[in-house]
């Protein structure tokens, strides 16, 4: 049996850091974006709806839309960018 993959979908503004990240950083990002199509299940953040995904010290925030199989990118960025992003999310 072959698992259907999922599709991700790209926020408004999720690139915000990642353009000023240098190329070998942005490709191990790429690569876990790959990984993201496939059946995952992301580690959930105290209560909220986002889930993250780790690259080395890197995060990513999306939500899983489970109907849809897509998960939709918020956030990418380094370790201290997404505690100020997270920090300043309303939920």
């Amino acid at each position: 049996m072959e698992l259907k993959q999922w599709r991700l979908e790209f926020k408004p503004g999720w690139d915000t850091h990642f353009k000023g990240f240098d190329k070998s950083t942005q490709q191990r990002i790429m690569n876990k974006f790959d990984q993201m199509k496939s059946p995952l299940q992301g580690r959930g953040l105290h209560g909220s709806r986002f889930k993250v995904e780790e690259v080395g010290g890197y995060r990513i925030a999306f939500i899983g839309d489970e109907p849809m199989q897509a998960r939709k990118i918020h956030f990418v960025g380094s370790h201290k960018q997404y505690e100020r992003w997270y920090s300043g999310r309303s939920e």
